[in-house]
């Protein structure tokens, strides 16, 4: 069973119905969910969009609040996958015990771990779709380009997704997820260029800043939003490939660990 642990990912088509029963089960509660999922991204960008924006002026040529809105879009979508591979999988996993009433049918712990991603990266996007919509309302960009950066949003939930589910396996219970906010994703928030941009940073904290996930995210999303193609595209989506692969791979191994050992 060790050699098991460590073996590559088998993952078959029986991944789908799992994402299928999760979509269904949120169906019930979707409006709530998708409001409790923007109304802090939006109250952030009216007070600071809004209120710091009148004081700011403009960053890097464009007004503060087209500036926060655009990056405000990755983080949120990063958050919102984030939130839904720790505590909402692990509902299922270790409080419902949903896993294991699944894997007695012919769904092997592969198939949910790849379903758990996948699933929380499509609900990122249902967040990340009622934020454009709001934006665009405001009038704060109306770019026909802003739809190109659904399907990298997608891209983005699955690496956060990947990332929060390594978290998920080592959890005894929800209070530990708390560290995981706290000591990656607050710090991560402010480094990688959404409220200001990485060169006010001191050169080392650029250097990190660099090779965050959510700072290659901003970097191909941000232009995007705003009607621009991003100035480098395969340096970012190289860097959210790593980790979600890194990321998923880890928590495979460690899902299997703890079922299994």
């Amino acid at each position: 069973m060790l050699i098991s642990f460590y073996a590559a990912p088998r993952i078959t088509a029986r991944f789908w119905p799992v994402v299928l029963r999760n979509l269904l089960v949120w169906r019930k509660l979707a409006v709530p969910s998708v409001l409790g999922n923007i109304a802090e991204p939006l109250i952030t960008l009216v007070a600071f969009g809004y209120g710091l924006g009148s004081m700011i002026g403009q960053v890097q040529g464009l007004p503060y609040i087209q500036y926060l809105a655009s990056g405000s879009i990755a983080v949120s979508g990063a958050l919102a996958a984030t939130f839904e591979a720790l505590y909402s999988a692990y509902s299922r996993m270790q409080v419902q015990r949903t896993w294991d009433s699944i894997m007695n049918a012919p769904i092997a712990l592969d198939d949910i771990v790849f379903a758990e991603m996948l699933w929380a990266a499509m609900k990122s996007v249902f967040t990340v779709a009622a934020i454009m919509a709001v934006i665009f309302v405001l009038g704060i960009s109306r770019a026909p380009t802003m739809l190109l950066a659904l399907p990298l949003l997608c891209f983005v939930g699955v690496t956060f997704a990947s990332i929060a589910l390594v978290f998920n396996a080592l959890a005894q219970g929800y209070d530990f997820f708390t560290y995981y906010f706290t000591l990656v994703m607050t710090p991560m928030t402010f480094l990688s260029g959404v409220y200001f941009p990485i060169e006010q940073m001191p050169g080392w904290l650029q250097v990190i800043a660099h090779v965050l996930p959510l700072t290659a995210a901003v970097d191909l999303v941000r232009p995007l939003v705003l009607g621009q193609w991003p100035q480098q595209v395969w340096g970012p989506v190289l860097v959210l490939a790593a980790y979600a692969l890194g990321g998923y791979y880890l928590a495979l191994v460690l899902t299997r660990r703890r079922f299994f050992k």
